[in-house]
């Protein structure tokens, strides 16, 4: 495997310089920022990640993420202007050595999660998702904002989607995937790129929002709509964990050994109760509800070659920044399971 690290870039809290002083560590993780979602990325833009991260004895070539244009997930008829953009910037970021891109295909918002600093009892802080918190919210009545959600929209931005998205069925979106899929996957296959679709998170319907990648029947339909390596998994433990309906550990041994994982997330999260409520925790198995060990195996196992970042940590040692990207408990995480990985190559 390939540890990594996501770096939000020169604007990011947590220096590259940092990333590059943790034993083991291989990518850096991370995307163009200066450009609108459905453009084109300047090759500027992308040549500067690849020196910066040179510069620390690191790879770039890793991409999280190259975002989809809303209206290509609605199917509108511009969508094949924003596929045809997108394409480019698969062979322009192939180009400059990437070899493996993150996206995802949630409507309106990303992650969701309905606290960033939850108090832990040792004082450190952490993302939490409480579903009490959500019942009976209207994100448009309430001018609710939740962490994860792309603060650019206006409430009448906002309001237009839900009225587009109200109109689209859960099979239409589906179909949206499948066009959009017979478009990027023979140009990623041509250029060496393996595409790498994130779960939802949390992978249950947001807000009446359809979400599609939220389980192992909906990874299946997934893989079948273009049966291709370069269509894969970003395999995300805690996007996919905190569903307890969702058995982790086979999932990744099926997945592995068809070799479609090619990027896994690994966090933990500790399941709080029966609504869907859950809080992110330390990677380190007895913190949460997950076996990290258990997943390690499974991907060593199958000889998963791809790339693994630790992904969201709790801010711990005072240690200030972007919730869940600090980098104290993340470079725990990435010794952690750098650490078992040599325990299984040395067994």
């Amino acid at each position: 495997m390939k540890m990594s690290f996501r770096w939000y870039g020169d604007s990011d809290p947590v220096k590259i310089e940092y990333i590059g002083q943790i034993p083991g560590m291989h990518s850096i993780v991370s995307a163009v920022y200066d450009t609108p979602v459905g453009d084109v990325w300047g090759e500027a833009s992308i040549e500067h990640i690849k020196n910066r991260a040179a510069a620390t004895n690191l790879a770039f070539d890793v991409v999280e993420s190259v975002p989809v244009h809303e209206d290509i997930k609605l199917g509108k008829p511009t969508r094949d202007t924003y596929i045809a953009n997108y394409v480019e910037n698969i062979r322009r970021l192939a180009k400059h050595g990437v070899k493996c891109i993150c996206y995802n295909f949630m409507p309106v918002f990303d992650w969701t999660r309905t606290q960033l600093d939850k108090v832990n009892a040792d004082g450190s802080t952490c993302l939490v998702y409480y579903a009490g918190q959500l019942k009976d919210k209207n994100p448009l009545a309430d001018g609710l904002s939740l962490p994860g959600w792309d603060s650019s929209y206006k409430k009448e931005d906002l309001k237009k989607l839900f009225e587009e998205y109200g109109a689209l069925t859960r099979e239409d979106l589906w179909k949206n995937l499948e066009y959009f899929l017979a478009a990027v996957i023979p140009v990623a296959e041509g250029c060496g790129v393996k595409m790498a679709i994130h779960p939802d998170d949390p992978p249950w319907d947001i807000f009446g929002l359809p979400r599609l990648i939220t389980d192992e029947a909906n990874l299946d339909r997934f893989l079948k709509l273009y049966d291709s390596e370069a269509n894969g998994l970003t395999f995300c433990t805690g996007s996919l964990g905190c569903a307890e309906s969702n058995d982790i550990v086979p999932m990744i041994d099926k997945y592995a050994k068809a070799r479609r994982i090619h990027f896994m997330h690994i966090r933990n999260v500790q399941w709080i109760g029966s609504d869907g409520s859950f809080e992110e925790t330390a990677h380190y198995s007895p913190c949460g509800s997950l076996d990290v060990v258990k997943i390690c195996e499974a991907l060593h196992r199958n000889g998963f070659d791809g790339y693994i970042r630790p992904d969201h940590g709790r801010m711990i040692w005072g240690e200030t920044g972007k919730p869940g990207y600090g980098l104290y408990d993340r470079a725990l995480g990435a010794m952690y399971i750098t650490g078992i990985f040599e325990t299984l190559e040395k067994s």
